[in-house]
């Protein structure tokens, strides 16, 4: 695990310094599903992003995280004629947590692979990633299976979208920064319906609720002044769901890029501009690991939607220290009004760039 770690951190270093060869996001990319679902090879950076809430008949409550990663380490014009298996064209890792609420319980597991011998990968016929025993599955009907297990912890769900997939940014961009290419192509499957096991600890649950799915795509989409984001994704019980991200600046400020989408019943969707909403910090839990302080409760504010949002966790601690990144990602409830009727829900938050720098996802130059 070490040596793997010190790959990676030695592979986003030399993505820091180039990104010649590199497609780029750019506006004018027209979304296809099922094709979109699988990766893009051409980007340096891609990201299959699932969080969830899921509780047994008892109403025994758990967030889960798993996400699949790929990190290009070689561009497209520079592959070809290999005569090892070793020369590989990505690093593969993945990210699985999940949240015992009752317990006040958060566990967290790291994989990284070269996937030199097939151990990991990405796009075998229904298989659109895994590593090990983790993976992301396609299946025929549409509907997506989860499968990660590690030595005490085990999630085994099939997840169907209840909405359609929602489109994020304008022109099929989701701009990050100032300059052409400083943008991702991101869609989420904003509701699904999720259904499933869970183990911990030799313990099974059958479960069952609601997770959120995002895909993005890109090549070195935040610039060096970008220190780290705030992302929230929120499920109301009113039927609506919003993504928001704020962008953090070296100088303390929020980058003017920060934006966000609200997804209302009817599945319209709405682009929200830095200026459309407000997220004030309420209250912050210091990291005994890192020493990072994170702000872990906010106040939203979207005028123009009438919605006003608290943001709270049911853990503070939902932090994964892994190397070579740290980072807050769990399980949050939102209660507030919207319109003037109260409405509760729950979502997910992630806090970056407070226990350490972004590695991977911006370059020196803007490329402009």
């Amino acid at each position: 695990m070490k040596a793997l770690s010190l790959l990676l951190w030695l592979a986003l270093e030399v993505s820091l310094r180039a990104d010649d060869g590199w497609a780029r996001a750019l506006p004018g990319w027209v979304y296809e599903f099922p094709r979109d679902h699988r990766s893009h090879p051409a980007f340096k950076t891609e990201w299959w992003y699932f969080t969830g809430q899921v509780s047994d008949a008892r109403d025994r409550r758990f967030g889960y995280q798993l996400t699949f990663f790929r990190q290009g380490l070689r561009p497209p014009s520079a592959r070809g004629g290999e005569t090892s298996r070793f020369l590989v064209d990505d690093l593969k890792f993945a990210h699985f947590a999940v949240t015992d609420v009752n317990a006040g319980r958060f566990r967290f597991e790291q994989k990284l692979s070269r996937g030199a011998f097939g151990e990991a990968g990405f796009d075998d016929g229904p298989k659109l990633a895994w590593i090990d025993q983790w993976s992301l599955v396609l299946n025929a009907d549409g509907t997506l299976r989860l499968h990660a297990a590690d030595a005490h912890t085990e999630l085994d769900l099939s997840l169907q979208s209840a909405k359609p997939w929602a489109i994020h940014g304008r022109d099929g961009i989701s701009e990050k920064a100032e300059g052409a290419g400083r943008a991702s192509h991101y869609y989420s499957g904003t509701r699904m319906t999720t259904r499933g096991s869970l183990v911990l600890d030799s313990r099974r649950w059958e479960v069952s609720g609601e997770s959120w799915f995002d895909h993005e795509w890109a090549t070195n989409q935040l610039t060096p002044e970008q220190v780290g984001w705030d992302w929230f994704s929120v499920q109301l019980d009113d039927g609506t769901e919003l993504m928001l991200y704020r962008m953090r600046t070296r100088s303390g400020g929020i980058d003017s890029h920060s934006s966000g989408t609200f997804l209302a019943k009817n599945d319209d969707t709405r682009h929200l501009a830095r200026d459309d909403y407000t997220l004030t910090p309420l209250r912050y839990w210091t990291s005994r690991e890192t020493g990072a302080r994170y702000p872990i409760a906010w106040q939203l504010a979207v005028p123009g939607l009438a919605l006003s949002l608290k943001i709270e966790t049911p853990v503070n601690a939902q932090e994964l220290v892994l190397k070579p990144i740290a980072y807050w990602e769990g399980l949050i409830d939102i209660e507030g009004t919207s319109a003037g009727k109260a409405v509760r829900g729950h979502g997910y938050m992630e806090l970056t760039g407070y226990a350490g720098p972004l590695v991977g996802l911006s370059s020196e130059g803007s490329r402009r």
